[in-house]
């Protein structure tokens, strides 16, 4: 099946016990942190962190009990847990990533880590979880 979704790749996303020691951890190994943003659609506070010719990657730090964080964190300890995409349609893409056995985790929500963009949650057996976050004007196909 040829099929091409129209996404571009934005972060890895990393489930931490403590956002404080793990910016110190990978400033280590050269990335440099970004702004503290707390997103209350998810109870978490996050951080993004760049080294140049690397991906980006998105610390994600559990800010209440009922977190989601929490769940991934005592399952599977700290750790990837989800690739990012951005996509200028997020319906659109929704609805083929539908036709790909993805499922909906969540219903599309403004984030406060993208300016208040829509962002979704899915899930597909073969490859996990996926974040797409909608940026960008629509296309009008």
């Amino acid at each position: 099946m040829d099929i091409n979704l129209n996404v571009i790749f934005h972060h890895i996303g990393i489930a931490v016990n403590n956002l404080k020691r793990s910016k110190q951890q990978y400033s280590i190994m050269g990335y440099s942190a970004g702004t503290e943003i707390y997103v209350p659609t998810q109870k978490v506070k996050i951080c993004f962190l760049t080294k140049p010719e690397e991906p980006r990657i998105e610390l994600i730090e559990s800010t209440a009990e009922d977190s989601p964080i929490n769940t991934i964190i005592k399952k599977n300890g700290a750790g990837p847990y989800h690739t990012c995409y951005i996509t200028n349609d997020l319906d659109l893409t929704i609805k083929q990533f539908k036709k790909n056995k993805f499922f909906i985790l969540n219903k599309p929500v403004k984030s406060t880590a993208f300016n208040n963009n829509l962002i979704c949650f899915l899930y597909n057996k073969d490859i996990g979880l996926i974040e797409l976050v909608e940026l960008g004007e629509k296309n009008n196909e």
